[in-house]
Parts: structure tokens; sequence; C-alpha cells
């Protein structure tokens, strides 16, 4: 139920929410402090009317190094944040600036190198592995990140900080500010290069990389348009010479309902820049990341006495190398002289290895009778996928974080949660008409809306003759037509509900994707693709089909009668699992992973292990699922081959070398396994931030725990007495190896799978003969981090060279196919389990 407090700070601060936002937090800063900036109020992150109460167990500082060029607020204090922090903060649904205010300086000592975080925004996804230290320039003490997302009908805007293991996230400033709706989310926009527009709409996200004044200085935020924003000069990013900077600062500049006021400050279309009698033309170049597409936003105003018809002016444009227009012609598109208009192309900045430079050109047209070309000022935005992510997918923090799963459970507790909220809202603020915007709002969010804003691939490019391509009647019949009681799981990707083929002979999972997906296209081919065609394996879970139909995704599954992993391990209502059977699901999703890395031609990196992937079927059989991001390596690669790719998984699973690195290896697999099992052995989510600050990493903490040997004050109390001694011992040491910080220190698929079939043995050997329970008489890991990696196999080796005097071996190829891989239970132990 809501907490008295937080219904009376909802019905208190109603009515502020529905008027448009400009609000400024100084985080960290003391309470009851505040200034004036720019003629705003800046509140403290604990004052603000808009700020839901939240429980501040986070570090705020003050910077113990300070620039006199630098304002005392937002920046000389900070919040800091050594484990996931949300700010929750009320506000009017539409589209938001969202600036990040950063100060990288030295707070409490905390050197810069263990400053990593991710930022989300309630389902965008800022920012990923961000080092706001790296981000700053010689010529800038601070750095300000803004970013145009929309809020919905909901009108809450969570705002989280994410720190990377071992490592601590910041902030100094938090600014929001509304923004006229369709002033950046209108639609079909020309994609450069293509024949078909590209659709911008507020499931997207922006971030702001460029805003430039071209041709004349800086523009302060007090100069802009209501807004804040800042225009810098475009100085430093023209190529070449020859070019001229026309100001005419008295013009009269005619607004009008196409370019309304607010687009741009008057002295933006005040100052141009234009050719010199010799250039052959304007350039300019971006550094820009590769592998995303970009929105440039020209502005334009013909402001020289002798332009004034149409093509006095014609000339071509061009983004990178592609030709954007032939014939630009501002007068044509304005409607006459003065008067400002702006033009949006979208360009795919194609995959590459790091930044490259883009190439913005402006050529004159031989027709034209004044053989020139003007740009007045230029805006340069990173596009956001269906989900808002700027970068890497690192989900929004909490107890698990999940990016998809086939059932997770509780996603639906926070839905009625959320439901009671508004409720309760609608009900005293007697506000009929926003209920039933919120109600529609809510049942297209719930149906997935009839557009899904993106194209689906074609069902002719993919694989229907391996797997059933379904039509959108079929699935509606299996689902009744996705009515809510079928509702079996929530996640990243959608809704999960359970259905019934063939005149209900046929129990499926249906996963259907929604608007608000942390998943899209590329997912959706990636795992009809992985599973209709390159994996079918007893321990991997498998796909019946697909509907494309209708601008649908939607993938048809195997039934888990026994849903996830970690159903039965935490926060349910499930009996919790005995130990044994603990260790034997473990087994089989070891055995998953160790057929992904080496049971086929090409090594399969899953790159998103963790208990709500670890499907039970009904006869308790673990299978790995979700393939959508997963990444195919080189034919027979070894452990240390690697992937470079952005950081794509769950927070608490993705380990430290990955995420910083970017290079993706199988070991980042096993680190993520290593997560898993220290779950089943301890029964507890891979992140809680309810936890003392020590105890909210469950792997940080279990490791720890290990290297003290105080393993027995973290096992799950409902094991108590279960565990044989010398089987936790193997274990636990597995559990430990998984997670060293180097890849190369990890373990390989095919030990773990081993070492958990050995540790079985010796279990099912102690429970032969009667065992005491476990306790910290014996050793566990001996000389912390230093220890050998041997020492974990040691006794594993003594089997192994037993079983081989026998005339048995263990060993097993990377190469080998499923066949022919050693499946150990039945070499440890012939007569089976």
């Amino acid at each position: 139920m809501l907490s008295i407090a937080l219904v009376s700070f909802l019905l208190l601060h109603f009515t502020v929410a529905l008027t448009p936002d400009s609000f400024l937090l100084s985080c960290g800063a003391p309470s009851g402090t505040t200034d004036e900036s720019d003629g705003r109020q800046w509140y403290t992150d604990t004052d603000h009317p808009n700020l839901l109460p939240s429980n501040f167990l986070n570090i705020s500082s003050t910077a113990t190094v300070s620039d006199t060029s630098v304002t005392r607020v937002p920046y000389m204090n900070a919040r800091i944040f050594q484990s996931p922090f949300t700010y929750t903060l009320l506000v009017s649904p539409g589209t938001k600036f969202l600036r990040l205010h950063f100060y990288p300086s030295s707070y409490l000592d905390i050197t810069k190198s263990e400053s990593f975080f991710s930022v989300t925004a309630n389902h965008f996804i800022l920012l990923s592995n961000f080092s706001a230290f790296d981000a700053t320039t010689s010529s800038s003490k601070v750095l300000r990140k803004e970013f145009v997302i929309n809020v919905d009908g909901t009108q809450i805007l969570s705002v989280t900080f994410s720190p990377v293991p071992n490592s601590y996230a910041f902030v100094n400033g938090i600014e929001i500010v509304s923004v006229p709706t369709d002033l950046y989310f209108h639609g079909d926009v020309k994609l450069v290069g293509h024949t078909k527009p590209f659709n911008i709409n507020n499931s997207t996200a922006l971030e702001t990389l460029y805003r430039l004044n071209v041709g004349g200085n800086l523009v302060g935020s007090t100069e802009d348009t209501g807004m804040y924003r800042v225009w810098d000069s475009d100085d430093a990013f023209v190529v070449g010479y020859g070019y001229q900077t026309p100001h005419f600062n008295d013009a009269n500049i005619t607004y009008n309902s196409e370019n309304p006021a607010y687009s741009a400050p008057t002295i933006v279309y005040t100052t141009s820049r234009t050719m010199a009698n010799y250039s052959p033309g304007l350039d300019w170049e971006f550094p820009l990341n590769s592998g995303f597409y970009y929105l440039f936003r020209l502005h334009f105003c013909e402001i020289q006495p002798e332009v004034k018809e149409i093509n006095d002016r014609s000339f071509s444009i061009s983004i990178g190398n592609q030709t954007a227009e032939r014939e630009a012609d501002v007068i044509q598109w304005s409607g006459g002289w003065r008067i400002p208009v702006y033009k949006d192309y979208v360009v795919n900045v194609r995959n590459q290895d790091g930044e490259q430079n883009v190439t913005l050109g402006l050529s004159p047209n031989p027709d034209s009778a004044y053989q020139n070309a003007i740009l007045n000022g230029l805006e340069i935005f990173k596009l956001g996928d269906a989900i808002g992510s700027q970068t890497a997918s690192i989900p929004e923090s909490s107890s698990e974080a999940p990016i998809a799963s086939l059932a997770y459970p509780n996603n639906k507790k926070k839905r009625i949660s959320w439901h009671i909220i508004v409720a309760i809202i609608t009900a005293v603020t007697s506000g009929i008409a926003f209920f039933s915007i919120l109600g529609f709002l809510i049942s297209r969010r719930r149906n997935g809306g009839k557009d899904h804003g993106t194209s689906v691939p074609k069902s002719s490019s993919l694989p229907a003759d391996l797997c059933r391509h379904f039509l959108i009647a079929e699935i509606k019949n299996a689902t009744d037509n996705f009515d809510e009681k079928f509702v079996i799981g929530y996640g990243g990707f959608g809704n999960v509900y359970k259905g019934y083929l063939d005149n209900g002979t046929i129990t499926v999972a249906v996963k259907r994707s929604n608007p608000s997906s942390k998943q899209g296209i590329r997912e959706f081919q990636t795992e009809i693709e992985m599973l209709s065609s390159k994996l079918r394996y007893r321990h991997l879970v498998s796909l019946i089909g697909y509907c494309d139909d209708k601008n649908e995704m939607i993938l048809v599954y195997d039934y888990m009668a026994n849903g996830t992993f970690r159903d039965h391990l935490y926060n349910t209502e499930n009996t919790p699992l005995p130990w044994k059977k603990r260790l034997d699901i473990c087994i089989g999703a070891a055995k998953g992973l160790y057929y992904l890395h080496s049971g086929t031609k090409h090594t399969i990196i899953h790159r998103d292990v963790k208990s709500t992937n670890i499907l039970l079927d009904d006869k308790w059989i673990a299978k790995v699922s979700d393939f959508g991001l997963s990444k195919v390596g080189s034919v027979g690669g070894t452990d240390t081959t690697h992937v470079s790719t952005a950081v794509k998984g769950s927070f608490g699973y993705v380990d430290a070398e990955y995420y910083k690195r970017q290079l993706l290896t199988v070991k980042s697999d096993v680190y993520s396994f290593g997560v898993v099992l220290f779950e089943a052995l301890c029964g507890r989510p891979a992140i809680n931030p309810n936890l003392p600050s020590g105890q909210v990493n469950l792997a940080e903490w279990a490791c720890r725990s290990c290297k003290k040997r105080e393993l027995e004050e973290i096992i799950d109390p409902n094991l108590k007495g279960q565990i044989a001694p010398e089987c936790l011992r193997k274990f636990a040491e597995l559990a430990y190896h998984c997670l060293r910080k180097e890849g190369v220190q990890r373990p390989s698929m095919g030990d773990v799978v081993k070492t958990l079939e050995f540790a079985l043995q010796v279990q099912e050997g102690a429970d032969n003969r009667g065992h005491e329970v476990e306790g910290s008489s014996f050793p566990l890991i001996s000389n912390g981090d230093a220890m050998n990696e041997d020492e974990i196999f040691s006794d594993l080796s003594e089997v192994e060279r037993k079983l081989t005097s026998n005339g048995m071996s263990m060993s097993v190829s990377r190469s080998a196919k499923v066949n022919n891989v050693a499946l150990f239970s039945e070499i440890v132990n012939p007569l089976g389990r």
C-alpha cells in the first residue's frame, strides 16, 4: 500500500505537475540552501517541491579543488553514489530537456579512475560506462550533458545513476525544462541516402552533441528563447578558408507558424557564414561515434539585401559525403526575405571502430544568380534506438533490472502499485478528463499500440522454413486477443503470454514487443536467426515460431511450466528449491552455455546470462533463453578471442573488464554465470539497493565473504543443513573464480561444467554416508586473490586421473559438436542420477 507521506506529497504537488516545468536541483548541497542562476532558483536535491521523498543513503561532498571560472552553484557540491540511486520527480507530461551538470574534481579523495557509471531516465538509457573526467576538455572545467526525452501520462521522471562495479557515480546539478511538443519530435525526417524517411517520435531520445551559432559568437542560456539552450561558436569546426560572416544585428526577423520564435533565438538568424568569392564551398567537420543515427538540424535565414528572390541563391547540401539536398533555396523554403526556416536530415554513421569525422558541406549551384551558400545555425543530436538507448543497454537499476525475460512476475507488482497511485490522484483531484486520457495511454501501452513506430523486417527475410511464421490472427486466437489473464511475465521486450496453439494441443509462451521495448528489430532478428537455424540443444529454450504481421514483433517459444530459476530462489511465494535441485539446475544451465561457447561452428557469446534467463520446464530441466543480445565470434575461437562491441547486459551481471574495455569474450558469460551461482547459494538478487552499502552488489559481497572465510554467513537460510562442507567449498571456489577481475583468470565453461558435476558427486557421496552441516572449519579461499587457479580443480584432476586409468576420459575438444561432447554426469556416474 502507498505510504501516507507519499499520498500526501502527490496531493500537495499534483497541480504543480500540470504546468510546464523549469526547475533545477543542486545535488549534494546542504539542506535549506538555495541560489539564483539565470533568473531561476536552484533547490537542493533534498528540498525541491517536485522531488518525491527518497532515502538519501548516498554521500554528498564539496569539491576540494575549485576554479574561479566555475560557479559555486551547482558545481561546488556533488552527490556521490556508491550504489544505484534514483531521483523520482513529479513533472508535467510532454517533452523535456534533461540536463546533467558535472564538475570533475576531487571528492573525498576518490580518484577519477574510480568514476564510471550509467544514467537512465525512465526507460531511456542515456549514458553508459561514462566518465565525466574523460569527457571534459581543456577549454572547459565543467560538463553539461543535455538530452531531449518524453515523459508520458504517468508524470513521473525517474533519473537513475548506476556506478559500475568497484566504482562510483556523481552529479552536481540536474536541470529539467519543458520543450514544445513538436519542436524535435515531429514525425518523418529525410534520411540521407535513402528514399524512405526516418520517423522521429516521442519514443526516441536525443542527446545534444553540437548547437552552433554559425558565423557568430557564443549565445548564452539567458539569450535563448526560454529553454536555456547554449549556442556555441562554430569556429572550431570550420574546415578550410574562404568564408565570410555577414552580421545584420538590427535585421527584423519575421517568425511564422512553421518556424516559431522558440525555434532559435533571433541572434542566430541575424548572423551567418557564407562563401568568399574564391571559395568552392563551405565545410564543417564533426567527430561522431560510429554505429548511430544522427539528426542534423540546419537553420537558415536570408538576411543579405541582395538575396530576396527565389533562385537568387541556390546550393547543394551534403552530409557524410552523401547528398541531402540538390537545390536548397532558402527564400523558396521560408516564403520570403528575413523569414527563418530550418531543415532536418538524419544520417546513419555506419559501424566502424570508434569515432569518425563527418563532414557537412554546402556547395553553390551554377544556375543560381548569386553563386554562394549560407548557414545560420546548426544542431546535431545523437538518436537513441526504439527505447532511447544512447549507448550501451544497461537497464534501469532495480533489484534485478532485466532487459528481457520470458517470465518476470515482479514487474506486475510494480504496475499494480502505479495504478493505485494514479487512481488515488485521480479520485482526490476529480480529474475526470485526466483520468480518461491516462487510462487511454495505459491501455495503449499494455496492448503494445497499433504501430510500434518502427519498421518490422519482412517475413521473406526470416527463416520461415526453419520455424513457423504466424499471422497475428493466429496469435490473438492463441492468447484470447492478448487478454491480461494470460500474462505470465513482463520484460524489457514486452509482455509474455501463455497461449494455446492447434486447438489447444500445444502450450506456448508468446513474447510480444511493445512501443517502449528495451529491444527492437535487431534483437528480434538475432533471436530468430539464432534459435531457428543455429541452436538446437536440450539445455537451450526452443523457438517454435515468430510473427511479423502488421508491424508486430512476436516470438513464440515452448512453454516453460516452472518459470525462471529466479522464481524459485527469492522474492517469491514458491517453495524454495532444495540444494541438490539448485545444483542440478546450475549444471544444466552451464551445459547450455558450454554448448554456445564450444558446441557450434562459431563461438556464441550469450551476453545476458542471469537467473531470469534460465528457464525450467515441467521436468525441471534448465534451459538457457533470450538470445537477442548474443554475439557470434570466430570459428573455434579461444577463451581470449574477443568481439569489440557496445556494452549490453543486465546491471549486476556485467563484469567490469567488459564494461570498461568493451571487449566481449566468452569469459564475460563466465562472470555473469558466477553471479548466478552465488544467487543459487545465497538466495538473493544480484543487486539489492535496500541493503547496506557493502552488501548491495552480490558479486562483491560474496567474494569478500569468501576471502574472509565467512561464507556460512551469506548462505540462504533455507539451505541450512543441506550442503556438505566439501561440496560447499568446491561450489563457492568455482563461483569465486568465475568472478575474477581478469577474464583470463576465470575458468572456461567446460571447466565450470566439470566442477559442478564433481560438486554434485561429492554431495551425493556425503549424503550416502551422512555429513555434518556446513561450517567454517574448512579452508575456503587461501591467500585471497593470489590463490593459484589450479587449486580449484585439484580434487577434480585427481578424479579425472582415476577415471582415465579405468579407460574413461573427461577431456573435451573445444570444436566438438554436442553429440561428441562429454556430458559429465554420465561419465562420472555411469548409472545416472
